[in-house]
């Protein structure tokens, strides 16, 4: 399950802009807040069953645009890929330090410091 919340978590992240409102505020409230369906319902004045209507047709939505676009997807495999970018970048700093290559140095720790900034983000 925990993997299942997460995937829509980001689907929400990714894509939520495009949901209504209500959409929004149930997926929200159901995957974030971790609320049942029955306490939304009873928060909102509707039935448990509209409460899921509303959250399965906004997964729908969500997943038919991660399936058309990928982005998840390519957001993870640049990820990866910048992270292998970094972990380069550290150990070329550390050669270019044994071999006394002060310009080799200064591109290394340039490549490394930009992947870093690039991860936090």
């Amino acid at each position: 399950m925990k993997s299942q919340a997460y995937r829509m978590t980001m689907l929400f992240d990714f894509y939520g802009d495009v949901l209504t409102d209500r959409q929004k505020e149930f997926y929200d409230l159901y995957y974030n807040e971790d609320l049942s369906l029955g306490e939304i319902a009873e928060n909102y004045g509707i039935t448990r069953q509209g409460v899921r209507d509303v959250i399965v047709r906004a997964e729908a939505v969500l997943t038919e645009l991660e399936d058309k676009t990928g982005l998840i997807k390519r957001f993870h495999t640049m990820r990866a890929q910048l992270e292998q970018v970094h972990t380069d970048a550290c150990r070329m700093v550390e050669l270019s330090a044994r071999q006394d290559s002060e310009e080799l140095e200064a591109l290394a720790l340039r490549v490394r410091d930009t992947a870093s900034t690039l991860l936090k983000e």
